[in-house]
């Protein structure tokens, strides 16, 4: 038999939870009506950035992996993207938002548009007494890492971000780039405390230390479908190791984690790298979600900086998207071209042990006279999976917001970039002012 009472008491709490939501109290409503607080202490932020992820990547993802991602389930809101010089940012400009809450030129490091230093949320964590983590498979000199915690007029100087992220006192520095790191950086860092590892094997002793810098290649570490014929860390061990590391902190802490590389992967058209890199964060972020709910004093924020390559779910002037091709391609199209002779007449063979994909004759000739092979390869991937692409550079769309933990309400809608490290700075509830 029907409750018309119990009826009238859910129809109550939506139309109450609506009204406290306009007055900006963040109450959410639970499948059976009950209210769910989501306002206790924030201990923790974990703050993950899968580099040129958009809503497409999102979607193509989806149908790749065949199920919702842990992503799906924590979806709160939208943000905007743009920097302070043009509509298209970059991933320094965006970094520098998303660190510091001032919109900055492209190309800048956590610097105003004028020259002058821009503190970060990560700066800010430390002066609240917190332990601070960065991790990346770029190298940790990178723009999106090298912007919560160094300051340089552009992001090509790496050399000069590399001891910055020493004097910023970054208690877990886990990545590539040794190339940035002499060994005269790597006493230093000993000297402060550091233990330096560069595989593995050596972040199984994480639990026991207490700060620690890890540089797994001398550049970027390698695309996560290639990385198996390396000794380098997953994204998700790299997490998990940080976390150890940063846990011993009775203050609590901000860790930044990013995925580097699908970003990289948009810009060459790669999307089965993409998709494989979406997979790898999304390990990373199952890491994260475990630590939060078992903590439950932990917020973790989840946002791309931008969109990279304009990548579409279907095209080609086809009603479908056929991803599922991509599960079978094993290698970058860079790693592809490595396997090619020198007058690239095994094409044929290549792509086919890699992709399962025969080519046609067209397809082959396509990619024997191109100047840029790999980019011809990853195009005919991308067209028999129908995954369309308007750009090798960034695009300027709105990218999605997630959010978990105490605090997450307060990421709901559409929000500048400049927000979120303001917000994150109110949920722990330390002196931040975002300019």
């Amino acid at each position: 038999m029907k409750n018309p009472l119990k009826k009238k008491v859910l129809a109550f709490a939506a139309v109450t939870a609506l009204a406290l939501g306009a007055l900006g109290i963040g109450l959410t409503v639970g499948a059976d009506g009950t209210y769910k607080h989501n306002h206790g202490k924030v201990k923790n932020v974990i703050f993950m950035i899968p580099d040129g992820y958009s809503a497409s990547y999102a979607t193509n993802y989806r149908w790749f992996k065949g199920k919702e991602s842990q992503m799906d389930s924590i979806l709160v809101g939208m943000h905007r993207t743009y920097s302070a010089d043009t509509e298209v940012t970059d991933s320094a400009a965006a970094g520098t938002a998303m660190a510091t809450g001032v919109k900055t030129n492209n190309g800048m490091i956590s610097t105003s548009p004028d020259g002058k230093k821009l503190t970060t949320i990560l700066e800010a964590a430390e002066a609240g007494g917190k332990a601070t983590g960065l991790v990346a498979t770029s190298t940790i000199t990178h723009a999106t890492p090298a912007v919560f915690a160094s300051h340089v007029p552009s992001r090509a100087d790496e050399a000069s971000i590399a001891p910055q992220l020493l004097e910023n006192d970054v208690d877990v520095l886990l990545g590539g780039g040794k190339k940035y790191f002499p060994d005269s950086l790597i006493d230093q860092a000993k000297k402060k405390g550091y233990t330096y590892i560069n595989n593995k094997s050596g972040l199984a002793s994480a639990s026991k230390l207490n700060k620690l810098i890890g540089l797994f290649a001398d550049d970027a570490l390698a695309p996560s479908l290639d990385r198996d014929e390396t000794n380098q860390p997953s994204l998700a061990e790299m997490t998990d190791a940080a976390l150890n590391v940063l846990n011993k902190d009775k203050d609590g802490f901000f860790l930044m984690v990013e995925g580097s590389q699908i970003d990289w992967a948009g810009h060459d058209h790669d999307a089965a790298w993409a998709m494989n890199d979406v997979m790898a964060f999304e390990e990373a972020l199952a890491k994260a979600l475990a630590f939060a709910k078992k903590d439950k004093q932990t917020l973790v924020v989840v946002a791309g900086d931008h969109d990279t390559g304009g990548m579409s779910v279907g095209g080609y002037g086809v009603y479908d998207a056929k991803v599922e091709i991509l599960r079978n391609v094993t290698a970058t199209g860079d790693y592809m071209v490595s396997k090619l002779d020198a007058n690239r007449s095994n094409i044929k063979e290549v792509v086919k042990q890699y992709t399962s994909l025969d080519l046609t004759d067209a397809e082959i000739e396509k990619i024997k006279n191109a100047s840029k092979p790999d980019m011809a390869i990853n195009d005919i991937i991308s067209e028999r999976a129908l995954v369309g692409w308007t750009s090798t550079a960034h695009t300027g769309v709105d990218v999605p917001l997630y959010a978990f933990g105490p605090g997450s309400d307060m990421f709901n809608g559409l929000h500048q970039n400049t927000n979120l490290p303001v917000l994150m700075a109110k949920a722990m509830k330390i002196k931040f002012t975002g300019k």
